[in-house]
């Protein structure tokens, strides 16, 4: 049985169409696979590039800022504290960088055929997902080599990495449907990107803040992330509850209005993408 599918002019089309996400799963699908197969084709070491980057990055935190700069971890290896970090920060660095950029890097199907442009955000998250599951077996790896056990925070990780996944898409979808006329949007995510990652906990403990500071800190979703992780990985302090309430308050803030604004611009990227 064959489905219609009416396109509607700009500012017409309803903001909230779950169905016809669901009627285009087959694509999402397609299109993970298609992302995870191409990306270690003709690789020498194929999957193995998804360990290797967090591997490395934390052996050179660990030369620089375990053992030159001794950054204080909470009593645990510096190893131990920076994965705890780097395995969701790799996530998000990933799928903010993919998912900003999706449209504009699938061009040639927007351009060709119709499908709910939102799904090409949703594949290259669960890209990014694969690979932080990959990183998170790092961390793994490490904690039974130092005899690390998990802490009662293990219980918070997962709700606050769909946080994460929330802030994610949130800001991608502002930045995609902006990056379709605004070719700097382009240049400014790696920017974007590193500046976030400096203003993010990723490599020195929340601590180190000073208390007049936290409300600020608490407008970044990945501080509360990445503090849970430290807290449920490597023996941290948990997250103040407040400071959470506040993050979940900002995720909420820029899903809705990243999804309005989507979905007001999504019929115009056919035509100038």
């Amino acid at each position: 049985m064959s489905q219609t599918f009416v396109i509607r002019a700009i500012g017409q089309q309803p903001l909230l169409n779950f169905r016809e996400l669901w009627a285009f799963r087959h694509l999402f699908y397609i299109l993970v696979w298609r992302a995870l197969r191409v990306r270690y084709q003709q690789t020498v070491i194929g999957v193995a590039w998804a360990l290797l980057q967090p591997i490395l990055y934390t052996f050179v935190f660990t030369v620089i800022f375990g053992l030159l700069v001794a950054i204080p971890t909470n009593g645990q290896p510096y190893p131990i504290f920076v994965m705890s970090g780097l395995a969701v920060w790799l996530f998000v660095a990933q799928a903010f960088n993919q998912a900003s950029a999706s449209m504009f890097n699938n061009a040639h199907l927007i351009g060709r055929i119709y499908f709910p442009r939102m799904i090409l955000i949703f594949a290259v998250m669960a890209v990014a997902f694969a690979d932080f599951l990959l990183a998170f077996s790092v961390l793994v790896v490490l904690m039974i080599w130092y005899g690390v056990v998990p802490t009662i925070g293990a219980l918070y990780f997962l709700p606050m990495m769909l946080l994460m996944i929330m802030t994610i898409l949130g800001l991608s979808l502002w930045l995609s449907a902006l990056y379709v006329p605004y070719r700097d949007v382009g240049q400014l995510l790696p920017f974007m990107t590193t500046i976030w990652m400096f203003l993010s906990p990723v490599i020195y403990p929340s601590t180190l803040l000073p208390p007049k500071y936290q409300f600020l800190y608490a407008l970044n979703p990945v501080v509360v992330v990445i503090d849970t992780s430290r807290w449920a990985f490597a023996g941290g302090p948990s997250p103040q509850g407040w400071m959470v309430a506040v993050s979940c308050g900002v995720a909420a803030f820029l899903c809705v209005t990243g999804y309005w604004f989507f979905r007001r611009q999504e019929a115009t990227f056919a035509d100038i993408v």
